[in-house]
This record gives C-alpha cells, structure tokens and sequence, in this order.
C-alpha cells in the first residue's frame, strides 16, 4: 500500500484495533445486546455475511467454537444448543432474540461478571468481520515497513488481539534455538527488530474514568532494528 503512494517506509506507525463507536452506537447494525435490532453485525455492509446468517445456518458445533473461542465462553456449547433449538421453531432475526436464548443458557448465579450476552457478541462480530485471521500479517507487513529506529504501536481491546498482536511481535523479534555451546548462530534465525513493551500499557484510572470504553485497552510497541 505504501509503495503504491511512494512510499518505501515510515518512521512510526500507530494500529487502533477498536470498533468504532459511532458503529457500535448505530442500534440498526446490531452490535448491541441492549434493545431489539436487526442480527447484522457487519462493520461493511456490503460483504454478505451477516449475524443472522452465523446464528441460523451454521453448524451447532461450529458455532460452539466460535462463541468459545472468539468469546472466550465457558458455557458456549450450551449456548449453541440453545440456539440451534430455538432456530427449529422460528428464524433468529433480532438481537433481542439471541440475549433471551444467552440468557437461558447460562446459570444466574453466574451472570454477575457484565451482562451475559457480552461474550457471545463479541464472538458473532468477530465472525462476522472476520477480525482475526489477518492481524498476524498485518503486524508482519507493518513492522516490514518500518525504518531502522521507526516503532509500530498497536492498541488492542480484547484478550484475542492482544495475543495475536504479541505472538506476531515475537516472532518477529525472532529466536535462535541453536545449542548454547555453539560459537555462532547456525539456525538462520532472523531479527526484524526488539519487543519495547515486555508488559502491555495500560490505562490509567483517571483515563478508565473519563472513557470507560477504554478499560480493556492494551498498547504494545516494537521498533525495528535492521
């Protein structure tokens, strides 16, 4: 992208991994477990799937995966064979809908950490959006892009990207595995450069205060050496 505009690289580059709020907020995308909405959920409305389409058409097994992977649910099989008995009956067309079934899956005595639908939302965006797959190869492209000396900050809000975001900064550090008596590296281990923050930053409480969207927030930063 850069080289189609001239430019062959950059000293900084900043990644906000956030969903625009302005989406969020915009009750018809459905992205709210709050009231009752169209299940859409897609960030580009003109891609073709949808949430509706993730929640009545997918496998019950898939989608017990998903909502545990991407939304880290321990009750997500419960949930997915919930919604695979609803969707039987009727179509699962609204938001509203789905937050009833969540909400029948999961025991009260563990509702109390949030509202219950929050993980199996995040998990059908995530899906839908298709938010993962490439952040690997975009922190590898990006570092890539990088002067000697240039830093790539990237801020993630959930657990998923930030692990992502981390395991692809690792590897670009990289790491010889080669036997501690050898005089020399052998293995061809490649460095593109050092991980700055051992630990992600964090807001502080004054910032959590003022912006609560902010309080899952982590920043990262690599610099590239070579």
């Amino acid at each position: 992208m850069l080289q189609e505009i001239g430019i062959e690289k950059v000293d900084g580059i900043l990644l906000d991994l956030g969903v625009s709020s302005y989406q969020l907020d915009e009750k018809n995308r459905g992205f709210s477990y709050i009231g009752e909405n169209e299940l859409d959920m897609r960030m580009d409305k003109t891609q073709k799937l949808t949430a509706k389409q993730v929640i009545n058409e997918y496998p019950e097994e898939k989608l017990a995966n998903i909502i545990y992977e991407y939304g880290e649910e321990r009750f997500s099989r419960q949930i997915a064979k919930n919604i695979c008995i609803e969707r039987k009956k009727h179509l699962i067309k609204t938001t509203k809908q789905l937050v009833e079934i969540i909400e029948q899956s999961i025991p009260k005595s563990k509702q109390k950490d949030g509202h219950p639908a929050k993980r199996t939302f995040q998990a059908i965006r995530i899906e839908v959006n298709n938010e993962l797959e490439p952040l690997h190869n975009t922190v590898i492209d990006s570092i890539n892009s990088l002067k000697t000396g240039g830093r790539l900050c990237i801020i993630t809000f959930h657990s998923l990207e930030d692990r992502a975001v981390k395991n692809a900064m690792i590897e670009a550090k990289g790491k010889c595995i080669c036997p501690p008596d050898l005089p020399y590296c052998v293995c061809g281990a490649k460095s593109l450069g050092k991980i700055i923050t051992k630990k992600p930053i964090l807001p502080s409480e004054e910032e959590k205060e003022e912006n609560s969207r902010s309080k899952s927030a982590k920043l990262r930063i690599f610099e590239r050496e070579n």
